[in-house]
Formats: C-alpha cells, structure tokens, sequence
C-alpha cells in the first residue's frame, strides 16, 4: 500500500507544480505592472522568475548541458525508484525518491520544453541575499526527497 502512495506522490507533485508554474506564467508579469506579491505578512514574497541553468541559475550559460544532464539524472534515478518499490520496508527512502523524481521530473519538464525553469517563491527576509533566491515546489521536493533518501539508505 505504501508504493501505491509513493508512486501516487510523484505525478501529485508533477501536475501540482506544473499548474502552478502555468498560473505564474499567466498571471505574474516579466516585467512592468506588480511583479510581486506578498503573503503571510510579507514573509511569503510570490514572484516570476526565469532560471535558466541549474541551482542559483548555476550554468546557465550551458544552458544544453544543464538540460541533457537534467535529463540524464532524471531517466536514471526511475529504475532506482521502481526498485524500492518493490522492497520490504524501508519507507523512508522509497518517499524520498517519490519526492525526489516528483521534483525532477517537473524541472526537467521545463528545461525540456520552455528552455527554462519557473521559479515562483521568496521569502521576506531581513538577508537580501536570501530573499533574492527564488524557488519553485519542486526545488523543496528535491531538497526533502534528497534528505529523505540520504537517511532511509543510511
């Protein structure tokens, strides 16, 4: 029962963040008009933001490289999953490769097919340098799945 949830989390967090990532497109302008809001006080800041390499816009001069990569990393870790679906226990780490391939399979998507990542949240605060950094649902799906995998396979 509990691959039935894993495997049911991965398309969960792919659609999820796909239908989000499309709202921000419509709805957030690149540029001119209100280019952000605020949530929760301020503390949630929602903005629109074209990431065109990796983390951090890491390689985006490479921008192909980080793609066949992506890709790579993504078609590679599906046996991985698929394999602990199959096994007893160990259900830690079988719900950080569901969160895991979730996330990677939706970047993945968008380097593919817009030629860049839509990232869409920031956090208000007092640190310029943090509040600048923008993710998506889907880089937290891939930071927990990673911890997640890390201490399931430990």
């Amino acid at each position: 029962m509990f691959s039935v949830v894993c495997l049911l989390i991965v398309p969960v967090i792919f659609f999820g963040d796909l239908w989000i990532k499309n709202h921000i497109e419509k709805y957030i302008p690149a540029r001119g008009g209100k280019r952000e809001k605020r949530l929760l006080g301020g503390r949630l800041l929602i903005r629109r933001h074209h990431n065109r390499g990796a983390m951090l816009n890491a390689g985006e001069r490479r921008r192909p490289v980080i793609a066949v990569l992506s890709l790579v990393l993504t078609v590679a870790l599906i046996p991985v999953f698929l394999f602990s679906l199959g096994q007893k226990g160990n259900h830690l780490l079988r719900l950080g490769l569901a969160f895991l391939l979730g996330g990677a399979f939706s970047n993945t998507y968008d380097r593919l097919k817009r030629k860049y990542v839509v990232d869409y949240l920031s956090f208000g605060v007092k640190w310029k340098w943090f509040r600048g950094i923008v993710f998506n649902i889907s880089d937290f799906c891939i930071m927990i799945g990673a911890l997640l995998s890390v201490l399931g396979a430990a």
